[in-house]
């Protein structure tokens, strides 16, 4: 099972943890990213998320398709798109194996890659200046 998405509402992790259950696992790892405050020196006041959506969405699929044959995991990723305050969840990725090693390894895989792979931006807005990130660039 798998399920992806983008949404611009608030992410609830109850349903989407629920989705992950399977009589056959006995492992969930659940990767939740917030928006932080403070990065280093750096003080964000809030973020925007941008995508290229299809391509994003595509890319998010994959990930999620890769996770599963290779660990033979349950796979759920939702990220946020639009403005989003200090605490927002931005990130939800969760993973669900026979085995808890295999739990860890998928979702570690599935954040990093995402980072590297999916075309979604975020406008940072610090104190002192606004700053872009993107695929390979978004720190969170």
């Amino acid at each position: 099972m798998k399920y992806v998405a983008l949404q611009h509402e608030k992410i609830e992790i109850g349903p989407l943890s629920e989705k992950l259950i399977n009589k056959n696992h006995g492992g969930i790892n659940l990767f939740v990213g917030t928006i932080r405050e403070w990065t280093g020196d750096i003080q964000t006041e809030e973020i925007r998320y941008t995508a290229y959506e299809a391509m994003a969405l595509k890319e998010l699929n994959k990930l999620a398709t890769e996770v599963e044959t290779k660990w033979g995991a349950d796979v759920v990723i939702v990220h946020r798109l639009g403005l989003l305050e200090i605490t927002d969840i931005a990130v939800f990725i969760g993973v669900s194996t026979p085995h808890r090693a295999a739990c860890y390894e998928g979702s570690r895989y599935i954040i990093e890659r995402l980072k590297e792979r999916v075309p979604i931006w975020k406008e940072e807005k610090d104190v002192d200046q606004i700053r872009w990130g993107g695929i390979d660039a978004h720190n969170g």
